[in-house]
């Protein structure tokens, strides 16, 4: 089959498992996790999951129910999937049935829960998240006390008590400790329960941010981990788009929407198959760069839905024809890259990628000696 017209993602399962060994060598015996929400960050969450779950991992955490629901089918029973935000008023049944692990982070949420143990007269498992300092979701210390003093856990059976690191990736901010210090009193305000804390940035604050079970999801995707420093992950995608058309233009042409740019010479343009449709961020009109092997051609004039106009003045005229291919992510352009231009991080990025780009895997090489993780 040929290529589509457009663009295309290149997604490499083989580093991606690669990274997932990474970390669970970093955590050195402690269980880690997968965080597959938002469709694994734009990837595809059932190519992600399967080859995830070929390397040993057996806990995989989605934002909402439905995320879940989706992924139930191709996973064991016996495979732990945590729904972050908890549960809507009335799916309740619904998460039950498929064996989904809700994350509790109200109250609401713990009665909501409960009544629903309750009726099926028999203890349900879940996730107890609690505000260490993020402000975002959790519960705080006066809720569980509450909770504590009115039995509110005995229908839930705990299978684990977590937190969100804030500032993981400020290696150096105080308040990772403070978060943890928080985290354990509150941790031990709710029932014994194995405990995690730490993200991608967190795995790498030290052992004692890694807690019982570790939860990276963007540094399974290689973005960097560790900013500042060397990115310790593979790089797991490659974006790139189809060359239209080339063109020349005169001094004093202008190029694309609003006549942002006009050329003080002459120029030879390659009109470009993405746009901001399709995950090219808007905000890289006239300073962004894609590549032609290990050329950088400058983005003239704003990024349009379906397309971008680059400067391909720099190549040799038959260098750079209709069909040919640019890289706006690949080896002279990571995402974390990208996303610096744009002014934004990798998850957004990632995220952001829109559903015209063909997707295509490279499938993971096998491993020996797996291990549940």
């Amino acid at each position: 089959m040929q290529d589509a017209p457009g663009a295309r993602l290149d997604v490499d399962l083989d580093a991606l498992c690669r990274n997932y060994r990474l970390l669970r060598t970093r955590l050195n015996g402690i269980r880690c996790a997968a965080v597959v929400k938002a469709d694994a960050y734009g990837l595809g969450a059932q190519p992600v999951v399967a080859a995830l779950a070929q390397q040993g991992c057996r806990h995989f955490f989605v934002a909402y129910l439905d995320e879940g629901l989706a992924l139930r089918p191709q996973l064991p029973r016996d495979t732990d999937i945590f729904v972050l935000n908890g549960l809507p008023r009335g799916s309740e049944d619904d998460c039950v049935a498929a064996g989904l692990v809700p994350v509790l982070n109200s109250v609401e949420q713990v009665e909501a829960w409960t009544a629903c143990a309750r009726a099926r007269g028999r203890r349900l498992a879940a996730v107890i998240q609690v505000d260490s300092g993020m402000a975002r979701l959790g519960l705080a210390a006066h809720e569980l006390h509450a909770l504590a003093n009115t039995n509110g856990w005995d229908a839930v059976d705990v299978k684990l008590v977590m937190t969100h690191l804030a500032c993981a990736d400020e290696p150096l901010n105080p308040a990772n400790t403070a978060q943890r210090a928080t985290f354990r009193a509150l941790a031990a305000l709710c029932p014994p329960a194995p405990t995690s804390l730490a993200n991608s940035s967190g795995i790498f604050l030290g052992t004692d941010f890694h807690g019982d079970l570790a939860r990276p999801g963007a540094a399974l995707y290689g973005i960097n981990p560790t900013p500042g420093r060397p990115n310790p992950m593979q790089p797991v995608v490659r974006l790139s788009a189809r060359v239209i058309q080339t063109r020349g233009i005169a001094p004093g042409d202008a190029v694309g929407y609003g006549w942002s740019f006009k050329a003080t010479q002459p120029m030879r343009l390659a009109t470009v198959a993405i746009g901001y449709a399709d995950g090219c961020h808007r905000v890289v009109s006239n300073i962004g760069q894609v590549y032609a092997g290990d050329i950088a051609l400058p983005v003239v004039g704003r990024v349009s839905m379906d397309s971008i106009t680059v400067d391909a003045s720099g190549l040799a005229e038959a260098a750079l024809a209709p069909g040919d291919m640019v890289d706006l992510i690949g080896p002279q352009q990571s995402v974390d890259d990208f996303a610096a231009v744009a002014g934004t991080i990798g998850y957004e990025v990632l995220t952001s990628l829109g559903p015209r780009l063909r997707r295509i895997y490279a499938a993971p090489a096998p491993s020996r000696d797996l291990v549940a993780c």
